[in-house]
Order: structure tokens, then sequence, then C-alpha cells
């Protein structure tokens, strides 16, 4: 071999231990790969690194035989919570993907990377995964995508083990991957540490800690005693002695406590076991403030605290002390890894009475939401109104990050103000398309006359959570955007409008928001309605309206908030979509078929849609009452907010858009 082949050879080498951290800073015999090198934290971030580093590990793990190693590993975004969003220490999916969306599975294996997402998320996982590696998007939702353990268990070699944290997967998700893939002839075992946390190593930031604050009674609107008496009384009614709550939310409810260790969602790190006689809680208690501490004490529940970390050892220590005669009411989706501490022990596995009571919101809640919307909707009309006029009168640039900024002021002036309830989806054009796009320096563009423009936005109040959709055009739209805007809104009418029994589950009701759309061929890859928190998530389960059913929906019933967003988007063009939150009310009908009781909607966002942008011969005449009595509702709620001479452009905004339409 000549010098020159030889020098050749060496570089390559060398390039490749940079690449892909061979002979940096190899795991030991201990699976320690963690390092302080300049090298190796530059390498880090490279996703064919990450997954080199991991597949590593993945061949060292212990599983119980003669052999070692597990031939596929699971990994998902959520925490020991199952929180749909998730503190930046629990975005595993995210530091092993790059896809930074909030649903998604990723499964490793040692010549393959895959990631589930749904329709919400296709395009933009497309243009987030790590290019470094070759991933495959599996697109969920679409019928020709098999599930996670339907595809492991026909592409795995035979008796492949499948690893998995108990942690951080619910009981019902693991159940199901249990039993395809014991079928199929593999295994799945729960792992003893988690090996993306080993690979981000110093790395990954810490767990978040911020301050525990009370919810006063003035926007709670009942006591945690009372809320802890209707828990008991469920128990009681279910034979079960202890309840297990586990979700975040749901633990913020019945404290009436509020936190912010999850961005955007009012809601700290905890557990709860309430028995029959004490309501223990698992928190740092040095995060809890006094005040929070003396309102539990006032409202009638003097808690007993453990530290956080402790909830595994004292669910085990305390199951060991019950008797046959006691049963475990813990959800079926809290982790698999609580469930196993449960032992042998008769369990309860449907939802906890928390996740229904705060679904139904009491009456201070609801006029709560009323006013918080209210007031949010005096932000979003100051904003467009302001941002027409930067547009048409104007040579100023306002783009997509500049905007979202200016609209968080608008609500930044509103009493009650907290904060956002999720990152505002400020997209023009092709960006519209990505559903939950979320601008980036590097992806900011001009709003301008000559695209459409989305913005899906919402606001945590003291009194309520919001979130709303608008799609404007400032200038001429053409005659398809135009057709798919009054399609979009005609299917908003449509559902906002019906009537339907009591307890009706939301998925009945999920084709009425596509029916124009489906008229032509047309659809869109989310869902049509989530349940809203008050001062909570605002995504709340478990009710909700989709083509897909939610297992655990009780029925739609009066206090209840949902969205109503239908939409469509036209990859690489534009999208479209129209949100308002609804409030769930009896309707009056003549008839009321054995007593069932018959329910409606009544909107509770007062946000003007741009008539400009509808195709009037295309609405009938139900239609365009129901357009013009909610933008006359929009002016009488709204007018009075918008008095002076500081609030003048938004309030002849807010007149000339809510101006009747006819043929």
């Amino acid at each position: 071999m000549t010098f020159i082949k030889l020098l050749l050879l060496l570089i390559s080498v060398i390039n490749l231990q940079e690449i892909y951290g061979y002979g940096i800073n190899p795991a030991n015999k201990n699976g320690n790969i963690h390092g302080t090198s300049t090298v190796h934290k530059m390498v880090k971030r490279n996703g064919l690194w990450k997954l080199t580093q991991l597949r590593a590990l993945m061949k060292n793990v212990y599983t119980g035989g003669r052999e070692k190693g597990i031939q596929a590993l699971i990994v998902n975004g959520e925490d020991a919570h199952q929180s749909e969003y998730s503190s930046e220490r629990d975005q595993r999916r995210r530091f092993i993907s790059g896809f930074r969306g909030s649903y998604g599975t990723v499964v490793v294996l040692p010549d393959a990377a895959l990631l589930w997402t749904d329709g919400r998320y296709y395009q933009q996982a497309l243009s987030e995964m790590d290019p470094s590696e070759a991933w495959t998007l599996m697109r969920e939702g679409l019928l020709d995508t098999p599930t996670i353990a339907v595809w492991l268990a026909s592409n795995l070699p035979p008796k492949s083990v499948v690893g998995a944290d108990a942690n951080l997967i619910s009981y019902t998700e693991w159940a199901r991957l249990h039993t395809t893939l014991t079928a199929a002839g593999h295994s799945l075992i729960s792992l003893s540490e988690n090996l993306v946390d080993k690979v981000w190593g110093d790395e990954q930031p810490a767990r978040t800690a911020n301050k525990v604050v009370p919810q006063p009674l003035q926007y709670s609107g009942q006591s945690t005693g009372d809320k802890v008496k209707l828990c008991r009384k469920a128990m009681q009614e279910n034979d079960a002695t202890v309840l297990v709550v586990t979700a975040l939310d749901e633990i913020a409810y019945l404290l009436n406590w509020r936190g912010s260790d999850i961005p955007f969602n009012p809601v700290f790190f905890a557990y709860v076991i309430l028995t029959t006689k004490d309501l223990h809680v698992f928190i740092d208690k040095s995060r809890v403030s006094q005040e929070a501490l003396e309102q539990l004490k006032n409202e009638g529940v003097p808690p007993i605290i453990h530290e956080y970390e402790d909830i595994h050892a004292y669910m085990k220590e305390f199951v060991s002390s019950l008797s046959d005669q006691d049963k475990i009411w813990i959800s079926n989706k809290s982790s698999y890894a609580l469930h196993a501490n449960c032992g042998d022990i008769k369990k309860h596995t449907d939802i906890t009475p928390i996740s229904i009571m705060k679904s139904i919101k009491n009456a201070v809640e609801v006029e709560g939401m009323k006013s918080s919307h209210a007031r949010d909707s005096v932000a979003l009309v100051k904003y467009f109104a302001w941002l027409e006029d930067k547009i048409k009168n104007t040579n100023e640039r306002i783009t997509e990050i500049s905007g979202a900024t200016r609209l968080e002021q608008f609500r930044q002036e509103q009493d009650h103000f907290v904060g956002l309830s999720f990152t505002t989806i400020s997209s023009v054009g092709p960006h519209g398309a990505v559903i939950h796009y979320a601008p980036s320096p590097e992806t900011d563009v001009p709003i301008t006359d000559k695209e459409l423009y989305l913005c899906d936005s919402g606001a945590q109040y003291k009194d309520g959570t919001t979130d709303v959709t608008r799609t404007f055009h400032f200038g001429e739209p053409t005659n398809f955007e135009r057709e798919c805007f009054t399609r979009v809104f005609k299917g908003q009418c449509r559902l906002s409008t019906t009537i339907f029994p009591f307890k009706t589950k939301g998925n009945y009701l999920d084709t009425l928001a596509r029916e124009s759309l489906w008229s032509i061929g047309l659809d869109y890859l989310h869902g049509t309605g989530h349940g809203v928190g008050a001062y909570l998530n605002v995504h709340e389960e478990p009710i909700g309206i989709s083509w897909k059913p939610h297992p655990d929906d009780p029925g739609l019933q009066p206090g209840m908030f949902l969205s109503n967003e239908p939409g469509y988007y036209e990859d690489g063009k534009f999208g479209i979509r129209l949100e308002n939150v609804e409030l769930v009310v009896p309707a009056k009908t003549p008839h009321n078929f054995k007593n069932r009781g018959y329910l409606t909607f009544e909107t509770m966002t007062l946000v003007p849609i741009q008539t400009s942008l509808l195709n009037i011969s295309m609405l009938t005449d139900h239609e365009i009452e129901y357009l013009n009595n909610y933008h006359a509702k929009c002016l009488k709620v709204l007018k009075p907010f918008l008095q002076g001479p500081e609030n003048a452009q938004a309030l002849k905004w807010l007149e000339k858009q809510t101006l009747p339409i006819s043929r």
C-alpha cells in the first residue's frame, strides 16, 4: 500500500470515529458512555451518533436469559404521567429523532429507525426527522399503516425481545403490545433504566421544579374537600379502598393547585394516593407554597406529604399491607410500572372519577370560561385589525414570528392573563398545510396579501383556557381556496348547530363537520374537537370529537367544553382551519324521546369569520342566518371592551367584519 493510500485510509477512519463515536467515548462494561470531551459534545448532536450509541446499549441489555440484547427499543415522548406535552427532560423522542411534535412513537432496531405519528404531523415529521439517519415515517391513521405491535410482530426475527421503559407507557398500551408480541413468539420486557437517558447523559435537562400555588375558590368553584368526598363516594360504589391518581391535570384539579412544570400547562409533577381516610401527595414539599398548603387545610383535607421519588417504594409497601378484600382503583392510562406495583391485589382500571369531574365544569368554571373567552377574543380582534392595517396600509414587514409576538402582547393586556396555552401556530401559505407548524427563525416568512394566513392560538387565564383558529386572506384568494374555506365553515356551522341526545359520544358527531368536504372528495387528517380545561390543559381527556373513538368518553353532558375545528390542507400550498370552543348546553326540542334529554352547543369564541373569503352562493339560508347571528353576538359582547380612542382601530375592524351577509 502506498503512503498516500495509507494516509487517506487513516483520515477516513478518523472521520468515521467523529461521525459514529467510535474510539471517542465507547461504552464501558457498565454501559456508561458519558464524557466531557469537545469532540464528544460536538458529535452528540448528530442523529446517527445517537442511534449508534443507543444500538450499542441495546446489545448489552440483560434479558434474563443466556443471551444478552434486545432486538427493538420503543421510545415515546411521554413522561411518567403519560402527559401529552412533556417537559424538556422528557423529550426523549425529540432527542433521538429530531421530531418536535406532541404525538408519536419511535421504534429503533439494529438496522432501522421508524416514527409513528398521526395526520397532524406527517409534513412536520418529514421536515424535522434527523437527516443523518434514514428514518421511516409510519403514517398512523391510514388504512395501510400497521400498528407498532403488528409491525414488530411481522418484521422481527423469531423469538425477538422488545424493550421499553415501563414508566413511560400506559397499562393499556403495554397490554396491547404484550398480547400481540407474545402471540407472535416474541417478548416484551421492562428495562431497568432508560437507554435514551444514558445516551443523553449530562446534557439531559434537569427536571423542572417550579413553585406550586393555590387556585382560589373564586376560580375553582369547588373545594378540595368536596371533590375528595365525591371521589370517595365513587370509590365506595366501585368497592375500591384506594385511588391512585397519576395524571397531572387531575391532580391539579383535585388539589386546587396550579404549577408550571410543563410549558403551557399549569400543572406540576406529583402523584396522589387517596384512601378512605387520608390524602397522600408525592411531591417535593419545598416547591409547595405556604398559601397552597394552607388552602388545602382550610378546604378540609390536610395532606400527608411524601417525596416525589418515593411513589414506587411506597406503593409496594402499601400494597403489601392490604387484604384480599381491598381493591385499588388505578386507571388503565397510568403507567405499566405503577400497575406492576399493585401485584396480585384486585384492581379497578376505569378512568378515575376526577377525569369526568373536571370535564363537567361547575357554574363558577363555566362563567370563568365565558369571561376568559370574551377577553381573549378582544385580544384577537385587536391583533387581526392591527395586522390587516399593517399589511394593507404600510410597508412594515410583519412575519409569522413578529405577528405571533404582537398577538401575545395583546393577550398580556387582558385581565387574569397567565401565559399561552400552546405555541402559537402563525403560518403563511404552505406553512399552513403543516397542521401544527411552529415558526422558527429558519422558517419565518412575511405575512402578505398574496397567501392565506392561518393563526391557531390560545391562552391560559386564571379563570379559563382558550383555543381559537382563524384563517384570513388579505388579498384575492383563488376560487379553490374560497370553496375550501366555505366548506370548512359549513362543517363548523353544521356541528355547532346540531342537536343530539344526552350522553352521545363525541365520535358520533364527527361526520357532521366533514360532510361538506367529503361530498367533493376532500377531508382532513386530524380530529374535529378536543376537550378544553378550565385553567388546565388545552387538550383535556377523556372527551373529544374525532373519526377515531375515544374509548373512555363518558358521553357529552352539559358543562363540557370542546373545540370545533374542521379544516382542509393542501400540501405545499395552503392550510385552512376554523376553530371555536363550544359549551355543551341543554337544547329545546318539541319532543323528548324516552325522556333522554337533548343537547346542543353554545359558542364561546367571539372572533369574526372573514366573510370576504366565503363563497356566499354555496351557503344555505340556515348557514347565513347562523353566521349573521354569530357576528351580531361578537359585536354585542366585544364592543363594550373596545371603547376609547386607543381601541378605535379594533372597533372599526370589528364592525366591518360583523356586517350581515346576504345573497
